[in-house]
């Protein structure tokens, strides 16, 4: 396909727009307005802060139970897999992408199929944790996602054509892409993933309307960030960290600490917040020292893309506490302040600004690894004894002593997005109760090969369940109310004015309830597993919900024990959008 000039593009839209017909350009104004109106959905988050918060209340605790669907529609294709996207709304159109690099424009009305743009994919792409993309993002007359080839494309909102096409890095060597990019201050800002691969973990910024970048930023201390000038040459922009000081030899190298979540931006601290995943190898006897900034939340200044401050969770991380998770932002005692539900099991209140922590605690019932977090130092209290174990020191050199750890690698909240509502003052976090045994085998590092080095299997906790939707009280630690579901949550949450919290189950439930007492109002059942993140929008004077269905991701690959007891799940690949009947 020819690759048209934006000029040439924007030209065109703007002739058009003189005629009615065209998409009004996104800006950053209309990004940060959008996520206080609820009117659209132009970003991932509901906005950059990350708070799934719609101010939008026509559908309210009152009368949800009579939501009905407006219309669905189908991905088609052989193949599904998961499907973890959020959709956006801008101009009455919907752009949803799908398993395999796909997106669509919809007509967010009716449903109808406007245009389907289909990234061809090589052979030998290295996906993690299935073929999943979480969504796009919105800027000018330009729709842009990541794709598991490692790549960039903006596509034009009206015709699907593509305007610019950038690669982000090396497949073969085990990067890919999953997460939704994010506008912040006019750039568009990327992450990475790969970390089981022992790529390096990165934030990336772009000029979102031709894709050149503007700076990166490592998260594997050692490495050296870099901008561009105006002219497009690249320049030194220091070293993240401090060379050798948390990485022992040369491990920082192939250091892993992906960003493959994608990030938030705050526009009142100017800061973007990403997070980074687990160190590679998996073995934390190989890697004494902390290991920036692995399971870290890394604020970087998007003006300078310096590093402000970090917080890291999982200091030496030994059982895959990515820390990857949303760093959300709110008001607190006239605070800004950010909320992190974190892989490892626990909730961290962090002031947005510095980096200080106000609290931590958990939200899940069942922690070993650590006793507590230290509010004065910030570092976990390890359980050393539930640490896995050094395999060369074992008789035959090959296995480790096995732990049990809980929560599991999967996570006491893993990649599906929790919501905060302004109204209660809580966030909803998606939380599942699990453990693992796990232990460490040798391994070396390979050029596009699994770079873990340790084995392990996921155990379920309770007879009852294994999701719990938990009301949490970011100040006091408390967990307010709590929705138990017998399968893993794995889908995102949707809070709004209407004192609602929308979330979606492995089963195929869509469920509203109560934000207050979590008393479920509405459900319905859209035929595949939920494991995506619902919005809503207004349209002709009536409020919209969407959430896309179709069971995959990490869970049915990497679940052990909990794989088996939810495989009779049916994979799908479905939007569906509801609303009031008239």
């Amino acid at each position: 396909m020819q690759l048209k000039p934006l000029a040439a593009l924007l030209s065109m839209s703007f002739g058009l727009a003189a005629a009615g017909g065209a998409t009004a350009a996104v800006t950053d104004q209309m990004i940060e307005t959008s996520a206080k109106s609820g009117q659209e959905v132009l970003s991932w988050g509901l906005g950059t802060q990350g708070q799934r918060y719609s101010a939008l209340k026509q559908i309210n605790t009152g009368n949800a139970a009579k939501l009905v669907p407006a219309w669905a529609f189908s991905f088609g294709g052989e193949k599904q897999r998961g499907q973890e996207s959020q959709p956006l709304i801008h101009n009455g159109k919907m752009f949803v992408t799908a398993s395999y690099s796909r997106i669509f424009a919809l007509d967010a009305a009716t449903g109808k199929k406007l245009w389907k743009y289909e990234h061809r994919l090589p052979e030998g792409i290295m996906p993690c944790c299935d073929v999943v993309n979480r969504g796009a993002a919105l800027y000018d007359n330009l729709v842009i996602f990541a794709t598991l080839d490692a790549q960039l494309v903006a596509l034009d909102q009206n015709t699907g054509d593509v305007v610019w096409k950038e690669k982000v890095d090396d497949y073969a060597a085990g990067y890919s892409a999953t997460a939704a990019p994010i506008i912040a201050d006019g750039l568009l800002l990327t992450g990475v993933s790969g970390g089981e691969f022992g790529v390096v973990g990165r934030v990336e910024a772009r000029d979102p309307r031709t894709g050149k970048m503007v700076w990166t930023r490592p998260t594997v201390e050692g490495h050296m960030g870099y901008r561009w000038d105006k002219d497009g040459k690249k320049i030194e922009n220091g070293v993240s960290g401090t060379p050798g000081k948390s990485w022992p030899g040369d491990l920082w190298k192939t250091g892993g600490a992906a960003t493959w979540l994608g990030g938030t931006y705050d526009p009142k601290t100017g800061l973007a917040y990403f997070g980074a995943g687990n160190p590679a190898p998996w073995n934390s006897h190989l890697r004494q020292g902390d290991n920036l900034f692995s399971c870290s939340t890394v604020a970087i200044d998007v003006k300078t893309g310096q590093i402000k401050w970090h917080y890291q969770g999982t200091p030496n991380d030994g059982w895959d506490f990515d820390g990857v998770n949303e760093f959300v932002t709110f008001d607190m005692d006239g605070k800004r302040m950010g909320g992190k539900a974190d892989r490892n099991g626990f909730f961290y209140s962090i002031d947005a600004n510095n980096g200080q922590l106000a609290n931590a605690f958990p939200f899940v019932k069942k922690i070993t690894w650590a006793t507590g977090i230290d509010l004065k130092t910030g570092r976990p209290n390890f359980v050393a004894e539930n640490r896995p174990g050094d395999p060369t020191a074992a008789a035959d050199g090959k296995k480790g002593n096995s732990v049990f750890s809980a929560p599991s690698f999967l996570g006491g909240k893993n990649q599906m997005p929790m919501a905060y509502s302004p109204d209660t003052k809580l966030f909803y976090v998606p939380a599942n109760e699990w453990g693992m045994e796990i232990w460490n085998e040798p391994i070396a590092y390979k050029k596009g090969a699994a770079y873990l080095g340790a084995g392990f299997t996921i155990k379920t906790l309770n007879d009852d369940y294994i999701g719990a939707l938990r009301a949490m009280d970011p100040k006091t630690g408390k967990i307010v109310w709590e929705v138990k579901n017998g399968a893993p949550l794995w889908g995102g949450v949707l809070t709004t004015a209407g004192n609602l919290v929308f979330w979606g189950t492995p089963e195929g439930w869509l469920k509203a309830a109560d934000a207050k007492t979590g008393k479920v109002v509405w459900q319905f059942q859209t035929g595949s597993g939920v494991v995506a993140p619902p919005v809503s929008w207004q349209q002709n004077g009536e409020q919209y919900i969407s959430v896309v269905s179709g069971w995959g991701g990490a869970v049915p690959l990497w679940g052990g024990d909990v794989a088996k007891k939810v495989n009779y799940l049916e994979q799908g690949g479905m939007v569906w959008v509801f609303k009031l009947p008239k």
